[in-house]
């Protein structure tokens, strides 16, 4: 069954304006076909599509339910993106698609972009979580200045991943089975010596992702891939 996202579910109602789009012009669907709507708060609804008119598509919610979830705990990831956007891009349609909670980007001394196109960025999102057929649709957040985002609180474990000399162990062995986790990328020069002191000091945990020099979107993925396994429900 096709999955359209609609943030606003209603026993009645009118699909947004680019998902009815999709709905009439690309598959021809019609009065009278069944299509589920996931809202993006963990439901998915199914609807029948009681009327077309022009652009216009409008269904009934016949039947709502709760995903259940698909792993324990929370996952977030902030990275600090990289300068060509269609590889941040990539990253979160590949991150939302494996799962995570939360996509942050942060602002850092090294950085090599200071804005993001949330807009398109959400728009990946969106296509991503009804690809992998998920009901839940990941906060994506940008920009955050690297000193406000490691003093908001945090119930879990909190790692930075960095290449500065000093003892690190790798995240696989550091994450705990069912704890929120959240893991912080710097971008391709690394966060600087000052920043990671800032990290260490306000309790983030010092960790490696193998002996591999990794870009900053692969070291940001590889990141939510560990966390998710290791959240899996068994």
């Amino acid at each position: 069954m096709w999955i359209f996202y609609c943030p606003d579910i209603t026993d009645d109602m009118e699909l947004p304006q680019e998902e009815a789009g999709h709905c009439i012009r690309v598959l021809r669907l019609k009065e009278g076909d069944m299509i589920r709507l996931a809202d993006g708060k963990g439901c998915f609804h199914d609807a029948r599509i009681t009327s077309v008119t022009g652009k216009r598509c409008f269904v009934h919610i016949e039947r709502s339910e709760r995903q259940p979830a698909l792993w324990n705990g929370r996952v977030h990831i902030a990275v600090a993106p990289t300068k060509l956007m269609d590889r941040n891009e990539w990253f979160v349609e590949k991150a939302v698609e494996i799962g995570t909670d939360a996509v942050t980007f942060i602002a850092t001394e090294h950085g090599e972009r200071d804005t993001i196109k949330l807009e398109r960025i959400e728009k990946i999102a969106v296509s991503a979580m009804k690809q992998s057929k998920k009901a839940m649709l990941p906060e994506i957040e940008g920009m955050v200045r690297f000193r406000d985002f490691i003093s908001r609180p945090f119930d879990g474990d909190r790692f930075i991943a960095h290449c500065d000399e000093g003892e690190r162990i790798h995240l696989a062995d550091a994450l705990v089975p069912g704890r929120n986790a959240m893991v912080m990328i710097g971008p391709e020069g690394d966060f600087s010596p000052a920043e990671i002191r800032m990290a260490l000091d306000a309790g983030f945990r010092p960790v490696s992702l193998g002996d591999s020099r990794l870009r900053t979107e692969t070291a940001a993925l590889a990141s939510v891939m560990m966390m998710n396994l290791n959240a899996r429900i068994r």
